[in-house]
């Protein structure tokens, strides 16, 4: 008997026992489907951050304080702490000073395009007729514009002499601008009123850029009729406001086109760490988007990995229950092995035909299971606004593991069968 026969065998064995059949592969189908749609939820995840992060900038690199390990000889193994508490603020002169990135500047100048400083000034509210807008509010230096890669829709970024002047400008989204006045044109030079930090701040709109909501991940959380969009002012400005000391407790480098992100990662940090040997608390430590990039992949897939894992343990449940059926199936078929092997059917075709029978039931809930596994796996996807990415690969390896759990939990009953003795079994009632 042929492969082909024991297939069709196998399929008619499947539809003599309809409901029977249904509820062997159930644990297969059920194992499969969850462990295919976490991968599909962890895919289209994973897909959407690195997508979100790589449009930040592949070549950025953050420059920020940190605080120092001290030697100590006491409590410490090795010698060695972390500086647990210290001021709650840097001072002054720890932080990285504006002759400190002009010096950069001018040394590595060629090796990055922009160094972008910002300071946070708070969330703020913007009332006009009756309607108002949320804002987050930033003071910000002209290399903004490259790090937040802003579609400028009409007028101009903030520039160096509205630092230079402290002018009272402020660049703010066609969203807003269309909310509070109608239309962008509108909201040209207007004046904006922002209550912010329990006080009125007043600014002038020198410009506005286009805010995407569909690629937007705080539009697809928020209400669309509330969105909190940013809004950039001087950085001295920002600075005026909230009292802080001159300088930057971090920057931002973008590296130029075809720099080596890890080699200018290394020289910025060696640069900017020389000014610091000699401070007691802090240092400076860079990092890439790249990085962080590589960091977040690795914690997500390690994450659904675990939990696909946990999911696929229904897998041996299912696998147990085919070969407690298999076994029923063959009690049932005495006499139709015992026939077999009269007519001289030897032990490897009966193993043969049990293992197929097997591996027919497992492949048909595999492929049941992929198909319930990327259905829910796409509508949890969409319903966290995520693209559905399932995984070709996963799919194809399901499939596959299904069949060979039919092997593995079908080779004892079929051997069970293929020893049976012709005349015991003819004589089985």
């Amino acid at each position: 008997m042929g492969v082909l026969d024991n297939i069709l065998m196998a399929l008619s064995s499947l539809k003599a026992n309809k409901m029977r059949s249904l509820l062997t592969m159930l644990g297969i189908i059920i194992g499969i489907s969850s462990v295919i749609a976490i991968m599909t939820v962890g895919d289209s995840l994973t897909g959407s951050i690195t997508d979100s992060m790589s449009g930040m900038g592949a070549s950025n690199i953050t420059v920020s304080l940190q605080k120092k390990s001290s030697s100590s000889s006491s409590g410490f193994s090795g010698g060695t702490r972390m500086y647990m508490f210290g001021p709650n603020n840097p001072d002054e002169e720890d932080l990285i000073s504006e002759a400190m990135i002009a010096e950069y500047r001018s040394l590595f100048d060629g090796r990055v395009t922009a160094v972008s400083c910002t300071e946070s000034v708070g969330s703020g509210t913007i009332t006009q007729a009756e309607v108002s807008g949320s804002v987050n509010v930033t003071g910000v230096n002209p290399d903004a514009l490259t790090v937040e890669d802003l579609d400028m829709i009409t007028g101009r970024f903030i520039n160096d002499k509205d630092n230079a002047d402290a002018k009272r400008s402020a660049v703010i989204s066609d969203y807003l601008a269309e909310k509070l006045y109608g239309s962008v044109e509108k909201a040209m030079g207007e004046k904006l009123e922002v209550s912010l930090n329990n006080n009125v701040q007043t600014f002038y709109v020198v410009g506005i850029y286009h805010y995407d909501t569909s690629s937007s991940m705080m539009a697809a959380l928020s209400d669309s009729d509330n969105l909190t969009t940013s809004m950039y002012v001087p950085a001295a400005v920002g600075k005026k406001i909230t009292q802080a000391n001159q300088g930057y407790q971090s920057i931002t480098v973008v590296g130029a086109a075809g720099e080596d992100v890890d080699t200018l990662l290394s020289d910025t940090e060696a640069f900017f760490t020389s000014f610091y040997t000699h401070n007691e608390t802090y240092t400076i430590s860079a990092s890439s988007m790249k990085e962080m990039l590589e960091t977040m992949t690795e914690m997500l897939d390690t994450v659904k990995v675990a939990i696909a894992g946990i999911a696929a343990i229904s897998l041996l449940v299912g696998g147990i229950g085919v070969m407690n059926i298999m076994l029923v199936s063959i009690t049932e078929r005495t006499r139709e092995i015992g026939t077999r092997k009269a007519l001289g059917a030897p032990n490897l075709a009966i193993r043969v035909q049990f293992i197929i029978e097997a591996m027919i039931i497992c492949m048909i809930a595999g492929l049941l299971g992929v198909l319930l596994g990327v259905a829910m796996g796409a509508g949890a996807a969409n319903l966290l606004g995520y693209p559905a990415k399932p995984s070709a690969a996963a799919c194809s390896l399901a499939v596959g593991f299904s069949m060979a759990i039919g092997v593995f939990f079908g080779y004892y009953p079929a051997n069970k069968a293929a020893k049976l003795d012709p005349i015991d079994a003819l004589r089985y009632e």
